[in-house]
């Protein structure tokens, strides 16, 4: 089984590394950070930026550790957690399949990278160099776990991360309505109107004559 290992290890393993060039680097016509910026905050995955880096660094590191079979479970629960959360926010209502949106494709990779550590990544690893060149089942668990926990850890902060912007943001607009309406006038600490000068009567102006002091009509 070492070569179907080998051969699902530099399958996935390359496609998460490309994929995290990709968000990274804007490599393989990526987005780039900027482009995973402005996805993980239309996701509610904030802070957005943070998020990106994150999830960018996870899936090119993982992905290569998975390829080299390096430390094969953290590798797993790397990938684990990024496709959780890609399921979670994205695919989860558009059912299973791939065809709608679905997280059938997801649910794959998760498969693939926890059977890696359920067999091991075989004599031609990293991982066999150390003396472990199976982890057996219950690293596997262990591993999905791990992913599971870590992805629903960050949804959650994003979550309350993006309900605190938007009660400051919401601070931020009340503050700006008063200072508009002191500004204008017509704020309730408005200061009291000003009386205005008195008008001053030039002397000097003839009066006019009263109607019928000569008898004119």
């Amino acid at each position: 089984m070492t070569a179907g290992t080998l051969i699902i290890r530099l399958a996935v393993g390359g496609l998460f590394v490309g994929d995290g060039l990709q968000k990274l680097r804007g490599s393989f016509d990526g987005p780039g950070l900027e482009g995973t910026t402005q996805m993980m905050h239309s996701l509610e995955m904030h802070p957005a930026r943070r998020n990106a880096v994150a999830a960018a660094v996870t899936e090119t590191a993982g992905g290569a550790a998975l390829a080299l079979g390096a430390a094969t479970p953290v590798a797993a629960a790397g990938i684990t957690a990024t496709m959780i959360t890609a399921i979670r926010k994205v695919h989860w209502n558009n059912g299973l399949w791939n065809a709608g949106g679905g997280w059938e494709f997801n649910g794959l990779l998760i498969a693939a990278a926890t059977a890696v550590v359920a067999d091991g990544p075989g004599l031609l690893s990293l991982d066999a160099v150390t003396g472990k060149k199976k982890w057996g089942i219950g690293w596997a668990l262990a591993s999905v776990a791990a992913g599971a926990i870590a992805s629903t850890v960050l949804i959650e902060a994003g979550r309350r991360a993006a309900v605190e912007q938007g009660s400051g943001a919401d601070d931020n607009a009340d503050v700006d309505a008063d200072a508009d309406a002191d500004a204008d006038g017509s704020g309730r600490h408005a200061g009291p109107a000003e009386t205005p000068p008195p008008v001053a009567v030039d002397e000097a102006t003839p009066e006019l004559p009263t109607q019928g002091t000569d008898g004119a009509s």
